[in-house]
Formats: C-alpha cells, structure tokens, sequence
C-alpha cells in the first residue's frame, strides 16, 4: 500500500510491532521510500526515528528528525513528540516536556487528536509534580474522541493517573483509576491491555488490604498466563498475607 497523508493509524499500527523496533525501522524505511507525498513520508519517518529510540540509537533518531523539512503543523506535532520521546529515552526528561508540550498545541492547531493525546499522555509521565493535570487535560481531550482507535488513549492515561495516586499515597482514587482502564480496554482496548489492567486492579486492591480480592484476580491471571513472572511475583506476596489473616 501506498501511504498517503494523513496518515491513519491503522496503517500505522501495521507497521509497528513494539517487541521488535528493529523490524518495525526496516518496514518505516521502507514504506517511506514508497510514499506517495511528502507529508506522508515525514510521518513515516518520525515513526521510524521513534524506532531507533526503542533501540537506543537517539542521535540517529533525532538525525532523521532533523532531516524533516515539512511545515505541516500535523507532521511538526510527530516531530516534538518523537523528538521528546528520544530525550526521555535517552534520560532528558527536563529537555522532553517543553518538546511534548509543543507537540500538543501543535497537533490541537491541526486536529489531529490521536497525536495530541499521545503528546498528553507523555506529559503526564515526563513532567513531574504536574501528572494529575496533564493526565484530566488528556481525559477531557478524550471525551470529545469519535473512534475507537482514539478513544483506546483512556487505558493509558487513567492507567498513569492510577500509578500516580497509587504512589503518592492516595490508592482509593486510584483504584478508581485502575478501575476505569479496565473499562475502557475491555471495551476498546487490546488483550494484553485487559490483561495488564486486570492485574493493576489487583495490585491496588493488595495496597488497600484486600488481600483475598487481590489473590482470586491474581489465580485467574496465573490460569491464564502461567509463566507471568509478575503475577506469581504477586501471588507469593498475597499466599503469605492471606495465611498471615487465617
């Protein structure tokens, strides 16, 4: 297929494949090499530097970042998000958030609300002391989403809102949280999505003293993925609890 611009994130999700960046690179070069314009081409190719980043290689990313020459406020948004993705990666969380910043006002100005939840939802994990904020601005973006596709950015932004509270002492909130990201993935989102949101439930429920809720969630996720090595990680801690009430 001949990409054109804009790009959806159907075809672009057909060329990722997170557990193998190195892959995912080879099949960006190349469907760069065969896009039709050149807008299309830019995104492909912020796609790819995304890809790089994944393998460590951040000055070969940001490299084809600077090769971009596109003004399109759209294609301008992918180049600061991934451009703040490769400096958190590469341990610059103070360079990444002004670069996702600028990727949201830019993909609202262009109307690519996928772009602009994916910046916010970078936001919510790159600039500390503000993640509660940056994470109801992404939900209230998302409110107005009309795709499923789009309307999957719920798990991960009440997911970080959820991780959030968790840590800063605040777990009945977050398990409200957790609780909603199960939602929208059961609804939206992917098995390996649902599986993960399972397993946060429980783990808030552990932090809460709900030991036995905690474990019978944790015994269905064992059933279903024996080698998890998390979930029995969990399951040792919630046995002895659970033994220690008895």
């Amino acid at each position: 297929m001949t990409a054109t611009s804009p790009l959806s994130q159907a075809l672009l999700d057909s060329l990722w494949d997170f557990n193998d960046p190195a892959g995912s690179a080879e099949r960006f070069r190349g469907a760069a090499a065969e896009a039709a314009d050149q807008n299309a081409q830019a995104e492909l190719q912020t796609q790819l530097a995304r890809a790089l980043g994944l393998q460590g290689s951040f000055e070969e990313g940001n490299a084809v970042l600077d090769a971009i020459a596109s003004s399109s406020a759209r294609v301008q948004a992918r180049v600061a998000l991934e451009r703040g993705r490769l400096s958190l990666s590469a341990g610059r969380a103070e360079d990444s958030v002004p670069l996702f910043t600028l990727a949201a006002r830019q993909a609202a100005s262009a109307g690519a609300q996928f772009i602009a939840l994916d910046a916010l939802h970078m936001l919510a994990l790159a600039d500390a002391g503000h993640e509660e904020e940056w994470a109801t601005e992404g939900l209230l973006v998302l409110a107005q989403a009309t795709d499923d596709r789009t309307r999957r950015w719920g798990v991960a932004l009440h997911n970080n809102l959820a991780w959030y509270l968790h840590d800063a002492g605040r777990p009945e909130e977050a398990l409200a949280e957790f609780e909603q990201a199960l939602v929208v993935a059961s609804t939206v989102g992917t098995p390996e999505q649902r599986f993960i949101g399972r397993w946060g439930v429980a783990r808030c429920l552990r932090t809460l003293g709900r030991d036995a809720e905690a474990l019978a969630i944790q015994q269905e996720l064992a059933a279903e993925r024996p080698d998890e090595e998390y979930v029995s990680a969990e399951l040792a801690v919630l046995a002895d609890a659970v033994d220690r009430e008895k």
